[in-house]
């Protein structure tokens, strides 16, 4: 029986392997160093921290900042409003994009270049922040969710992305087929074009819910009523009061103060960030197919 020899690679391909991995390795350290050391300051002594000794591993178990975090109702507050905000806004989203996307994505639509540079003209120019509060205002919507929802309704980004997808990765002769054999509109979008879109709408719903879920800008200008405040701005107010706050008593307590507005610093991003980094595992695979379908073809 005959030895089957593996051919090994040219020295220039070993070297442009040996870059390359390099190159992915010094990227992997420099994304999540800041990460594991958030965490690790976060569970630290802050005197440690605010003297440079923490590197990687926490040094002088704390968790002082959580417990002061986690006994307020309003961070319990904040994080049902926000799943709340999130769970409904990007439904409309989600929704309203297909609409959108999918008949720009047809060739049998008419005028639908001319709607798309309408349509992109909005990234580059809009009313400004002024016209869009008055509008918010007018239609009643002020202190209320929907003026978080409904003025980011569609991401003309996300939605040429998606209209991109459509036309590079599901085929014209397809959905002329399924009109041939008596399949509507509706029916065409619901039972063919959603089904093979699962790596396009996992990316939407990503991209869309980590919007919702970080946001706090709107927030601050529409909503009044502290009930309603979303977790975002829970946590500003949080950390706001953390860093002014004077204590009576002399420096000691001062100094307690800013040790503890220190960590609550670093505990409010893993707290704020934490439902993100749980949910991108399970959209991973469709994520990474989504974003190279949906923004290189076409």
């Amino acid at each position: 029986m005959e030895k089957v020899q593996v051919k090994s690679k040219p020295s220039d391909e070993k070297l442009f392997d040996i870059i390359l991995y390099v190159i992915a390795a010094v990227i992997m350290v420099i994304v999540l160093y800041p990460l594991l050391f958030t965490v690790s300051a976060s569970f630290s002594d802050p005197s440690k921290v605010l003297n440079g000794q923490v590197w990687l591993l926490p040094k002088g178990a704390n968790i002082e900042a959580y417990a002061n975090i986690l006994k307020n109702d309003k961070i319990w507050s904040g994080y049902g409003n926000s799943i709340l905000y999130t769970v409904v806004g990007t439904i409309i989203n989600i929704v309203l994009t297909t609409l959108a996307a999918y008949p720009l994505s047809r060739p049998d639509l008419p005028l639908r270049n001319g709607i798309m540079v309408l349509i992109t003209l909005t990234m580059f120019f809009g009313g400004g922040l002024i016209p869009v509060y008055l509008l918010v205002r007018d239609l009643g919507m002020v202190d209320t969710m929907w003026a978080l929802i409904v003025p980011g309704a569609i991401a003309t980004y996300n939605l040429i992305v998606m209209r991109t997808y459509f036309q590079s990765s599901i085929p014209w002769e397809l959905q002329e087929a399924a009109h041939m054999d008596g399949c509507s509109n509706w029916r065409l979008l619901v039972s063919i074009i959603l089904p093979l879109s699962k790596p396009i709408l996992a990316v939407m719903v990503l991209f869309y819910a980590v919007g919702h879920w970080n946001s706090f800008f709107n927030a601050l200008i529409y909503i009044r009523d502290e009930a309603k405040y979303p977790l975002q701005l829970v946590l500003r107010e949080i950390l706001l009061i953390s860093q002014s706050a004077q204590i009576d008593g002399g420096s000691v307590g001062l100094e307690k103060q800013i040790l503890l507005a220190e960590s609550i610093k670093f505990a409010v991003i893993i707290v704020s960030s934490l439902p993100v980094l749980i949910m991108y595992p399970f959209v991973q695979k469709h994520f990474v197919k989504g974003v190279m379908i949906g923004s290189i073809k076409g």
